[in-house]
Formats: C-alpha cells, sequence, structure tokens
C-alpha cells in the first residue's frame, strides 16, 4: 500500500496559475481600453514573467524571488522613463507577494529579510516613482505596498506554524522514543535476568549431571542473544534519568481494545494468524515482546483515528499476520471520502507510530483507499528468526 495522496502544493498551484491568467487579460483589456494597445504590452510581459516564476519558486525559491523582484525594479524604471502605466501592476505586484511570502516562510532569518528588504526597494521605488509621474499619482503603488505588507505578514505567520509543527512533531518523536526505550529496557532486564538464573542454575546441576551442561548453556546463549538483539535496538534512543516508570512489555488483548472500541464505534471485524486465538498466536510466542506491544499501538492509534476522523464508516477490519517480512498489520475502513479530514487522519499520532516502527526497522504507510476508506498498514520484522 502506499498513499495516494496529491503532491503538497499541487492544488494551490494550479488556483494561483488560474488567478494569474484571469489577472493578466483583465488588466490587459483594462490598459488597452484607456491607455491604448501599445502601453499593455509592458504590463502584459512582466506580469507574465513574474507570474511563470511564482509558479516555479518550488524549484528555487530565492533565485526566482531574486529574478522577479530584479524585473519588477526594471519594470519600474522603464515606465517611469518612457511614460508608460506605473509599474509593477496588479498582477505582477500578486506573483511578488507569492515569492516574497515564499521566501520568508522557508528560507534562513537572514535570507528571508533580505529578499523582503529588496521587495520593500522595490516598492518604494515605484512609490517615488509614481510622486514624478506626469500622469499624476495612481492606485497602483498602493497596491503593490498592500500585496507586499500581506507577502510579509502571511509569510511570517507560516513560518511561526510551520516552526510550531515541526517543534510538536519533534516532540511525539522524543515521547515515542521514550516509550519505547523504556519498554526495550525491560525486555532487556528480563532476558539478562533469566541468563543470571540459567548460569546459577548450570553451576548446581553441572556438577552432578554432567551430560545436561551443554543444554544448559546452549539456552543461556539463547537467552543472550535475545539480549542482544533487542540492545541493538536500544542503540540511539536517550532515556531520561528522571523518566516515569518503566511501562509493562506486554500488550494488552487485542481482542479487550476491539470489544471496547466496538461498544462506541463501528463493528470491527479482528483477524488474527490462522495457526492460533489468542494475543499472541500459540506457535508465536517467540515473538519479541516490542513487536507486539507495537501491533498493539499501532490498532490503538489507527482506531482512535477512526473515532475522531471518520464518524460514518460502517465498519473496519483489523488484520495482524505474519508473513515472510515478519509481522504485517492493517486496519482498513470504509468512511466515504472526506477531502477536509486527510490531514487530520495522517496527524501526529502516526508520526509517533512511524517513528516506533522505523527504529524497529519496519515501515508503516497510511492513506486513503481507491474507492472510498482508510488504510494503516505496517510491517515489522522479526530479527534472528525465519519466517516458517
Amino acid at each position: 500500500m502506499t498513499d495516494t495522496r496529491r503532491p503538497a502544493g499541487l492544488l494551490p498551484d494550479l488556483g494561483l496559475a488560474v488567478v494569474f491568467v484571469l489577472g493578466l487579460a483583465f488588466t490587459a483589456v483594462m490598459l488597452a481600453d484607456s491607455w491604448g494597445p501599445r502601453y499593455a504590452v509592458l504590463d502584459a510581459t512582466v506580469g507574465a514573467t513574474a507570474c511563470l516564476l511564482a509558479l516555479l519558486r518550488r524549484r528555487a525559491r530565492v533565485r526566482t524571488a531574486a529574478a522577479g523582484l530584479g524585473v519588477a525594479a526594471v519594470a519600474v524604471a522603464v515606465a517611469h522613463l518612457t511614460g508608460l502605466p506605473q509599474e509593477p501592476g496588479p498582477v505582477t505586484a500578486l506573483a511578488l507577494a507569492v515569492l516574497v511570502g515564499s521566501v520568508i516562510r522557508t528560507r534562513p532569518v537572514r535570507t528571508a529579510a533580505a529578499v523582503g528588504g529588496a521587495g520593500l526597494l522595490v516598492i518604494v521605488g515605484s512609490l517615488l516613482a509614481s510622486l514624478d509621474d506626469r500622469h499624476g499619482f495612481s492606485a497602483v503603488p498602493v497596491l503593490a505596498t498592500l500585496c507586499w505588507l500581506a507577502a510579509v505578514a502571511v509569510g511570517v505567520a507560516l513560518r511561526l506554524a510551520d516552526a510550531h509543527g515541526r517543534a510538536t512533531t519533534e516532540r511525539v518523536r522524543r515521547d515515542e522514543r521514550l516509550a519505547l526505550a523504556r519498554e526495550l529496557h525491560d525486555v532487556v532486564a528480563h532476558h539478562v535476568t533469566g541468563i543470571v538464573v540459567q548460569a546459577q542454575a548450570a553451576q548446581l546441576v553441572g556438577a552432578k549431571r554432567p551430560e545436561k551442561l551443554p543444554e544448559m548453556l546452549a539456552g543461556i546463549e539463547l537467552s543472550g542473544t535475545d539480549a542482544l538483539t533487542a540492545m541493538r535496538r536500544v542503540v540511539g534512543l536517550l532515556r531520561d534519568a528522571d523518566d516515569a516508570a518503566p511501562a509493562s512489555p506486554g500488550p494488552e488483548q487485542l481482542t479487550e481494545l476491539v470489544a471496547r472500541f466496538d461498544r462506541h464505534g463501528p463493528p470491527v471485524r479482528l483477524r488474527l494468524p490462522a495457526d492460533g486465538h489468542g494475543w499472541p498466536p500459540a506457535s508465536d510466542l517467540a515473538w519479541p515482546p516490542e513487536v507486539t506491544t507495537t501491533v498493539h499501538r499501532i490498532v490503538q492509534e489507527a482506531l482512535t483515528n477512526v473515532s475522531r476522523h471518520a464518524p460514518h464508516a460502517a465498519s473496519v477490519t483489523v488484520t495482524v499476520d505474519r508473513n515472510p517480512e515478519g509481522v504485517s498489520v492493517e486496519v482498513v475502513d470504509d468512511a466515504p471520502p472526506a477531502p477536509a479530514r486527510v490531514a487530520h487522519r495522517g496527524g501526529y499520532g502516526l508520526v509517533g507510530m512511524r517513528e516506533r516502527v522505523r527504529t524497529l526497522g519496519g515501515t508503516l504507510t497510511a492513506g486513503p483507499r481507491d474507492g472510498r476508506g482508510w488504510s494503516v498498514r505496517a510491517t515489522l520484522p522479526l530479527p534472528g528468526r525465519t519466517a516458517r
């Protein structure tokens, strides 16, 4: 399953392109009626250039903004020296606002300030040229000034919103890493305790029944291998010294989780591996606790998203299975399409789940299904074991 959402920014740019085309056509007609057809050439050329740069801004935001401001500055000078209508025109001002706002939103503070200052210089040049224009002062420079102010205000607001979003995402990832570190810490402690107990037993039994010693040493080796596997997964994760008490590595029964959701939401069908009815299945008791815990957390988060963002879903299917890649878990609902909720369905909860799955070496994908509904699917490897 892949994420089938449209590329970010595609629809806004299509809408912006429509606005640019309509604006250029309207401005050309108005200038042709009031000044004559030849006077509309400069405004149309400058406007089309600035609009094209605005639509291409994602490829090189600073360069396109610099190019657009340079074209506008030249247009201001040419219009003033040749007696043409004042520049930048309304559509050009809108395109420059998009370029300036885009840089202010995404680039470092110094770069954003430089581009915003360059835009202000163009506006000041237009205002000074209008004061000395033999045709008299017009509203064009005022409109350009308002566009520049809007670009700065919107760019700063979106910059702050993006910073808040990044901080929230990082906090979610950190919390998830800490939770996973606690669980893995408990798993390793369990294995080490087992090693100590088996070593003590080997000392006692080895003296009386030496033939049992190889078997007991093999058990110690297996426990050590499991402990090392879990410890490798902890590498890179930080745990605060004064953090909360360790969480239990054993997951809550999925059947209980589904039953609790079933009482307040749409019917849920739970599909577990075919070789057992419990969780984990009897033949798969060797699944690492961090894997079964992660499966539970993914199902919990996905069902929570269904209850919050898909109240019209008629049914939900939770599938947990064993395959050659490891353990797979998928939660699918059949809610009708709701474009306004797509962003919420992929919120910060899934950020934490994706971080947890990635740390365990797995993959997680989430997105709308073909036709209707939403799907969350994760695959978790089982290190050191081969699929049956």
